[in-house]
């Protein structure tokens, strides 16, 4: 049997390229990418993801059965600094001032939809991020296979198709081991692009059914 193991000692670029080429690094560099991506994700999720706590609940609740009854800068004084981050506080709020300001209809409408777009346009990037690694690592694994088997069937040439295992073993392991590696990469973070662009419906439906209800007062 052809010993493939690794040699000792490379560091961990020179053992990934000896297990599938140059292509390796650049599936462990894209998952890297990745990983920091999504760490980012969720942070500035946990910190400026539109949310509807049951404060904010209770207020637009108060807003429609009495609107005067309700101060948007009490709302805001009272959120406190945390409640503050929340950009759908700030979407209620304007609304409410708005409406009470007595602006045309049409104007709160639009004014609010572009600021719930732009609530929900620092999460795009990093997903798109996500989406991208997501594609790109099974085609690199497909390259890298299909450099493998050139290897190989090189190898083969070069002794006019009388190459041995020992030959041929390299140039096959390169090909099985890049592509293993992409589907390793590509098969969580699509689930995890998934599971982000799920998440953003649900925000954008929250934040669509909170303002409705907030605007449907001035009727």
């Amino acid at each position: 049997m052809t010993d493939i193991s690794l040699p000792a000692g490379n560091g961990l670029l020179g053992q990934l390229t000896d297990m599938g080429g140059p292509v390796m690094v650049v599936l462990l560099v894209l998952a890297l990418i990745g990983i920091v991506t999504f760490v980012y994700l969720m942070l500035l999720g946990t910190l400026y993801a539109p949310r509807l706590p049951g404060k904010l609940k209770k207020t637009v609740t108060s807003w429609q059965q009495n609107p005067g009854g309700v101060s948007p800068d009490t709302v805001r004084r009272e959120a406190g600094r945390w409640g503050r981050l929340n950009p759908l506080l700030h979407l209620v709020t304007d609304t409410m001032d708005a409406l009470k300001n007595r602006q045309d209809d049409r104007q709160i409408r639009e004014t609010a939809a572009r600021d719930a777009q732009q609530a929900l346009e620092p999460f795009e990037a990093p997903l798109k991020i996500i989406e991208v690694i997501a594609a790109l690592a099974p085609l690199l694994g497909l390259l890298g296979t299909v450099l493998g088997m050139m290897e190989a069937f090189s190898a083969m040439a070069a002794t006019e198709g009388r190459a041995n295992a020992t030959q041929l073993s390299g140039g096959i392991y390169e090909a099985l081991t890049t592509t293993a590696a992409g589907l390793v990469v590509a098969i969580p973070f699509a689930a995890l692009a998934a599971w982000v662009e799920f998440r953003l419906r649900r925000i954008h439906k929250i934040i669509n059914s909170t303002l409705v209800s907030t605007l449907n007062v001035a009727g």
